[in-house]
């Protein structure tokens, strides 16, 4: 996960300088003609190289496929047993470490319609993880009818319990008209679904060492819910809340659902 995290910002700079180089470039043509333009390789201000020819740029409404590497979310996660951040007695085995329960994502795909240039709807395709840092010294164990953990003897002093899923949000992105700086404000809200990819347990121990047991440990196959995100220029918070329950086939986590919040970068 930290490969992942370090190569995930080192793209997201490489793209913020190729998308103020293109910005640039646009100001400085603005400067010299008000003639419309046609570009094959045009950066909207997504951060995404389109594949559609347009010609003209103005032209509303206009539709947009193609590769991106935006909305990078970095936060909290957090458990909601049935409504209340405490969890109930059946559920203390997944009792977590706030500060280092953290949620992660991005988006690499999208595809949508500019509507105007103040609103534009785009449905994406990304990854999403949920990593869950627990207290005590257990182990959620796989291939099990229901959620089960082992109370362990040896001490972990890392015991991380997650998810991965992808996920395809639905945007509706109502935004300002770019300022001098050419900047400008999000507000971008939609319904957002996931497909788990995975689980894993990851411990460290004096005794085992470095373990990574890999299974789906009950999580939703599809979960889904809705996200909003507020920003400036290239950077904001989000919070996204899922309305199913975290879990599946495992009665005493019926009600157990997942919220997150934190910082995005890559409007």
């Amino acid at each position: 996960m930290k490969r992942l995290l370090i190569t995930a910002l080192i793209c997201a700079g490489a793209i913020a300088v190729r998308a103020q180089d293109t910005k640039t470039d646009s100001v400085k043509r603005a400067a010299d003609t008000t003639r419309h333009y046609d570009d094959n390789d045009h950066w909207d201000d997504d951060n995404s190289i389109h594949w559609r020819h347009h010609h003209h740029t103005n032209d509303y409404p206009r539709g947009y496929i193609g590769i991106t590497f935006s909305r990078f979310d970095l936060g909290l996660a957090t458990l909601i047993d049935n409504g209340s951040f405490t969890l109930s007695p059946k559920n203390q085995f997944l009792d977590y470490r706030s500060w280092k329960t953290s949620n992660v994502g991005f988006d690499v795909f999208q595809m949508g319609v500019k509507v105007n240039k103040n609103f534009k709807i785009y449905l994406s395709g990304g990854f999403d993880w949920t990593l869950i840092r627990l207290r005590q010294d257990i182990t959620i164990l796989p291939n099990q009818p229901v959620l089960t953990y082992r109370q362990d003897t040896i001490h972990f002093s890392k015991n991380r319990f997650s998810s991965s899923y992808l996920r395809i949000p639905l945007s509706f992105d109502l935004h300002t008209d770019e300022n001098r700086w050419g900047n400008r404000f999000h507000f971008v809200f939609g319904p957002d679904a996931g497909l788990l990819l995975n689980g894993r347990v990851k411990q460290i121990s004096v005794e085992n060492g470095k373990q990574k047991i890999d299974d789906d440990y009950h999580f939703a196959k599809v979960r889904y819910g809705g996200f909003v995100r507020i920003g400036y220029a290239g950077w904001g918070v989000f919070a996204k809340y899922y309305v199913n329950d975290m879990f599946e086939n495992s009665p005493d986590q019926a009600g157990l659902k997942n919220f997150s919040f934190g910082l995005t970068f890559g409007f």
